[in-house]
C-alpha cells in the first residue's frame, strides 16, 4: 500500500512528545524513569549488530543495568561538578564488530534475551527503578528496494550505482516487513523467531561524507517515500547514501505484547529492535 504524501513532521511529532513509562503492576512503590529502553540494532548490508540503551528522567547522579541474571553490565557514576549538575537523559551504542569478528550466537549469549533492571539515584537520593524487556526476536531488514523504480545497487562499494533523474523528487520504494530474520532466512538467520509487528520506518538519505541529511519517520503501512528535489541541488558530487530502518514493537517470549502506559491514555507497546539495510546512488 503506498501513501507518498502523509504528513511525516506531525507524526514524527507525535511520536517524540508523549512520556514514556513502563507499566509496573508488581510494585506501585517503585517510581520508574521517564523513558528506558534497551534494543538491538541490525545493519544487514555490513552483517554487524549492536545493542543500544536509552534512559531518560529526573536528575540522576547513579545508574546500573542489570541483566536478567542479576549481574551487572553498567554502571555510570557522575562525579564533581557534572554530579552537582545532574544528568537527565544517557543515549548509548555499543561497537558493533561485523559477524567474522563476532558470531551473532556469541553477541546474544552476551545480552540473553529477559528484563533487564535499570536503576538509578536522583540528586535528593530518590531511587528510580525499570524493568526492560529485550528480545532476541530480530525484524528481517527492508529489501526490494528501488529508487525513482530502479533496482538499488547491493552496497555503496557496487561496481555501478542507480542513477536517478531528482526532477519531482526521489521516490525510494521497499518491500513490507513481515518476518523475523530467524524465519526469513532459515539457518542463516539471526535471532529467535516471534511475532514481527512493525512501529514504523524510518528512511534516511545523505550527502556521503557530509553534514547535509534529511530523514522521514512512516506508519506502518506505508512502504514508499519521495523526497524534495530541492534536497538533492546541494550535493556537488550528486552521490547520495541511504538507509531504510524497520523498528518492531516488543513482545515476550510467549508472544504477549510488553506494554507501556503514555501520558495516562490507553497502554502502548514498547518500541523494540532495529533492523536496517543501506546503498548509495547518484543523481543525474
Amino acid at each position: 500500500m503506498k501513501h507518498p504524501k502523509i504528513p511525516i513532521i506531525l507524526l514524527a511529532a507525535a511520536m517524540s512528545a508523549s512520556t514514556l513509562v513502563v507499566a509496573d503492576d508488581d510494585d506501585d512503590d517503585e517510581v520508574p524513569f521517564e523513558e528506558a529502553r534497551l534494543f538491538f540494532e541490525l545493519n544487514d548490508t555490513d552483517g554487524d549488530l549492536g545493542i543500544h540503551g536509552k534512559i531518560d528522567g529526573d536528575e540522576w547522579k547513579r545508574l546500573e543495568i542489570e541483566d536478567p541474571n542479576e549481574r551487572r553490565m553498567l554502571n555510570v557514576n557522575v562525579r564533581g561538578r557534572l554530579k552537582r549538575q545532574g544528568l537527565t537523559e544517557l543515549f548509548f551504542e555499543s561497537a558493533e564488530p561485523t559477524f567474522d569478528e563476532l558470531d551473532p550466537v556469541k553477541f546474544f549469549k552476551r545480552f540473553p534475551e529477559g528484563e533487564y533492571d535499570i536503576e538509578g539515584v536522583t540528586l535528593d537520593g530518590e531511587e528510580r527503578e525499570s524493568e526492560v524487556y529485550l528480545s532476541h526476536v530480530i525484524p528481517a531488514a527492508p529489501d526490494g528496494v528501488t529508487i525513482n523504480d530502479e533496482d538499488a545497487a547491493e552496497d555503496c562499494d557496487a561496481e555501478e550505482l542507480p542513477e536517478v533523474d531528482p526532477t519531482g523528487g526521489v521516490t525510494i520504494d521497499w518491500d513490507r516487513v513481515t518476518m523475523s530474520h530467524a524465519a526469513k532466512h532459515g539457518e542463516d538467520g539471526l535471532g529467535e523467531d516471534g511475532v514481527i509487528e512493525v512501529r514504523y520506518y524510518e528512511v534516511v538519505v545523505q550527502i556521503d561524507e557530509s553534514d547535509f541529511k534529511t530523514v522521514a519517520f512512516v506508519p506502518p503501512e506505508v512502504t514508499s517515500w519521495t523526497f524534495s528535489e530541492d534536497f538533492f541541488g546541494l550535493s556537488e558530487e550528486g552521490e547520495y547514501k541511504y538507509e531504510i530502518l524497520v523498528r518492531t514493537n516488543v513482545y515476550d517470549d510467549e508472544d504477549e505484547p510488553i506494554l507501556l502506559e503514555i501520558d495516562d491514555e490507553d497502554d502502548q507497546p514498547l518500541p523494540g529492535n532495529k533492523s536496517a539495510v543501506e546503498g548509495c546512488f547518484e543523481v543525474e
